[in-house]
């Protein structure tokens, strides 16, 4: 059986064919461009391999970036809402991909959520029940499950936007984020690091002041999500997390704020509770794979 999947990112749509094992069998990356356009490429590119496979897929499953609207009952379900991204406000994504499959079930969250559906299903997350999914990259995003179900609610969990101090030495005199001056997405993403520094991190040595300053703010957001969720551990994803010398001073930072204060045999070693996602950079397109599942397991329970 196989399923379509869609990692939907401010810079490129990824679409690709998987099977139910979370295996990527085939991929193309679509630039987003105006939502017209992209969502289009990604329509034809699902007619394409069903044609070239001689194959329908099962289910397709959207991992959008956002902020969506995840309410069945609203007139904008499966739209982007309010977005930094131009053009892409009040974009419906799930609707141009159901009226071209209007017999497949199709799966919508968040980019983050699904991530972190398919970390539960396939990645690092296999072990926990309750877990965070953080994505450090273009933006910042956090999607949050409980007993194996995302969490929504009023929207959806907007973990990049939580407020944090600026330090007195941070060279930004204000994070880049157009709707809060200090925020988790506007001190921490790449943009964030790329304007704080004059270029892009991956340009940027691994003993680059940079990083101390990169840690700082995650092991801050890490800690304040800590205290209000008690998550079993976390999984951090993005691009800027491909700078693995950024985990082990997260912990040790992470450590400090805690400050001995949570008390749990898991929390003796931090290097089993804030890992790098078990997929790599395949967890937002499995993303897709696991909410196309999704999709159609309630579509056989109806």
């Amino acid at each position: 059986m196989l399923v379509g999947g869609i990692e939907g990112g401010g810079t490129k749509f990824v679409c690709a064919i998987g099977d139910t094992s979370g295996q990527v069998l085939h991929r193309e990356r679509i630039p987003t461009t105006t939502p017209e356009e992209t969502l289009r490429r990604s329509v034809e590119y699902f007619q394409a391999q069903q044609a070239a496979r001689g194959e329908k897929l099962a289910a397709i499953g959207i991992a959008s970036f956002g902020p969506v609207d995840l309410n069945p009952a609203s007139p904008h379900y499966g739209f982007i809402t309010r977005t930094p991204k131009p053009g892409w406000s009040y974009a419906d994504v799930a609707g141009a991909v159901r009226r071209a499959f209007p017999d497949l079930p199709v799966g919508f969250d968040t980019d983050v959520n699904g991530a972190g559906l398919a970390e539960h299903r396939w990645g690092a997350a296999r072990a926990w029940q309750t877990f965070v999914y953080i994505t450090v990259g273009t933006g910042i995003g956090g999607g949050g499950m409980h007993e194996g179900r995302t969490l929504r609610g009023l929207i959806h969990p907007e973990m990049g936007h939580l407020l944090l101090p600026i330090r007195a030495d941070d060279p930004l005199q204000r994070g880049v984020c157009p709707f809060h001056a200090y925020c988790f997405e506007g001190l921490a993403s790449g943009p964030s690091i790329e304007k704080r520094w004059g270029q892009r991190g991956e340009t940027l040595p691994p003993d680059h002041p940079a990083w101390e300053l990169e840690a700082h703010y995650l092991a801050h957001a890490i800690m304040d999500i800590m205290a209000v969720l008690s998550p079993e551990g976390f999984v951090l994803g993005g691009s800027v997390m491909h700078q693995r010398q950024l985990f082990p001073m997260i912990r040790a930072k992470v450590a400090e704020l805690a400050n001995e204060y949570f008390v749990h045999p898991r929390l003796q070693n931090l290097d089993e509770y804030i890992v790098p996602p078990g997929l790599g950079d395949d967890a937002g397109v499995c993303g897709g794979f696991a909410l196309a599942l999704g999709a159609l397991e309630e579509a056989q329970r109806v």
